[in-house]
C-alpha cells in the first residue's frame, strides 16, 4: 500500500513518521536508518560539540543513506547560542530542519529562502497557530503522553491534535504516545498526516548511544514507569522513574529552585545514566508509549511490522 499524505509529499518519505531529536542519541547511524527504512531520520544538534561535529554527521548520513533526513535544533536547552549550528545545516543543504524548546522565530527566518524545509515542535493550540505565521511548513504537536520535555497544559495527544488540525492549514504530525501501526493510525484519523515517535527508536540497534540498561528499562516499563519532573521550574518533562527522579521530586517539592535542581537535572545527569545505564545516578527520559516496548529490533525491522500493522487496519477499515 501506499502511504501518501501531505508530510510524505512535503518531505518526499515513503511513510509518514519522524525521529525525533533525542537529546544525546540522534546521531548519523540512527538518523541514516530511520531515512533508508522510508521515514525522515534526524540529528540533534544543540546535543553536538559545535559546528564541525554537526557538518562531520550531516556528511555521516549522506554517506549512509541517499533519503532525506533532517536536523533537529533544541534551541531552549542549554541556554548555548544556535546561530553558527543553523548556519552550518544552512550550508550543508540539509534537508529538513526542525525546531523544539523554544521561540522558531530566529532559525525559521535564517532558513527562509533557502528551500529547507521547516517542521515546529509545539504543545498548545496558540504556538501551531504562531509556527505557521512565521512560515513553518509543519508542525508536530506533542501531547502531555510525550517524553522529555512537554506543554505546561497536561493535554493529551487524543484532544490536542484535532484541536490544532482545525487552527492551522500546513500538515499537522501528531507526537506523544505513539510507537506503532496502531498508534500511527490513530493519529491520521484525527486529521494529522503524520507522526513523530522519539522513545521507540531509542531501543532500537542503531541507536548505539543509548547504553543497554536504558533500552532494558524502557523494555521492562509499564504505563505508570514514567513521571514529569521539573513541573516547578515551569518546563515540565517526562523521564523514567528511578531514585534519581524521586529526589528531583522531593527537591520540587521543597521548594529547590534551580539552583538546588541543577546538578540533578543536568545534561551530565542525563548522560550518566543514557551512556552508563547509572540509575542511581542520573535518569533518561521517555514517553508513556514505553509500557508498548517489547523488544530492541532493527530499525528496519520495526519499520516493517509497524507498516503491516497499520496495513491491516486500513484494509479492515474498508
Amino acid at each position: 500500500m501506499k502511504w501518501r499524505t501531505r508530510v510524505t509529499e512535503l518531505l518526499d518519505i515513503t511513510y509518514p513518521v519522524i525521529q525525533g531529536g533525542l537529546a544525546y542519541l540522534a546521531y548519523s547511524n540512527l538518523a541514516a536508518a530511520v531515512s533508508n527504512a522510508g521515514g525522515l531520520g534526524q540529528l540533534t544538534a544543540m546535543s553536538m560539540s559545535g559546528p564541525e561535529q554537526l557538518r562531520k554527521e550531516i556528511q555521516m548520513v549522506r554517506e549512509k543513506t541517499t533519503r532525506p533526513f533532517g536536523v533537529n535544533f533544541a534551541i531552549g536547552q542549554h541556554g548555548r547560542p544556535f546561530e553558527k549550528m543553523v548556519q552550518t545545516a544552512v550550508d550543508e543543504q540539509v534537508p529538513v530542519i526542525s525546531v523544539t524548546g523554544g521561540n522558531p522565530k530566529g532559525v525559521l527566518e535564517a532558513v527562509n529562502g533557502t528551500g529547507i524545509k521547516t517542521l515546529v515542535l509545539v504543545a498548545a493550540r496558540r504556538q501551531a497557530v504562531k509556527a505557521q505565521e512565521l512560515g513553518a511548513d509543519a508542525v508536530m504537536v506533542v501531547g502531555h503522553e510525550g517524553g522529555g520535555h512537554l506543554g505546561r497544559d497536561d493535554v493529551g495527544t487524543f484532544v490536542l491534535t484535532p484541536q490544532v488540525v482545525d487552527a492551522v492549514d500546513i500538515p499537522v504530525i501528531a507526537s506523544g504516545g505513539i510507537g506503532d501501526g496502531r498508534g500511527l493510525m490513530a493519529a491520521l484519523s484525527l486529521g494529522a498526516d503524520g507522526v513523530e515517535m522519539g522513545t521507540r527508536f531509542i531501543a532500537t540497534k542503531e541507536c548505539t548511544h543509548a547504553h543497554p540498561a536504558y533500552k532494558e528499562a524502557l523494555i521492562q516499563a509499564d504505563e505508570t514507569s514514567t513521571t514529569v519532573i521539573k513541573r516547578s521550574l515551569k518546563a515540565p518533562a517526562r523521564a523514567l522513574k528511578n531514585d534519581w527522579t524521586t529526589r528531583i521530586l522531593e527537591l520540587e517539592q521543597e521548594e529547590a529552585g534551580y539552583e538546588g535542581l541543577r546538578s540533578y537535572i543536568s545534561g551530565d545527569a542525563n548522560k550518566t545514566f543514557i551512556y552508563e545505564g547509572q540509575k542511581g545516578h542520573g535518569f533518561g527520559w521517555a514517553g508513556q508509549v514505553a509500557s508498548r516496548i517489547h523488544d530492541v529490533p532493527t530499525v528496519e525491522e520495526f519499520f516493517g511490522r509497524m507498516m503491516k500493522e497499520a496495513e491491516e487496519i486500513r484494509t479492515r477499515w474498508s
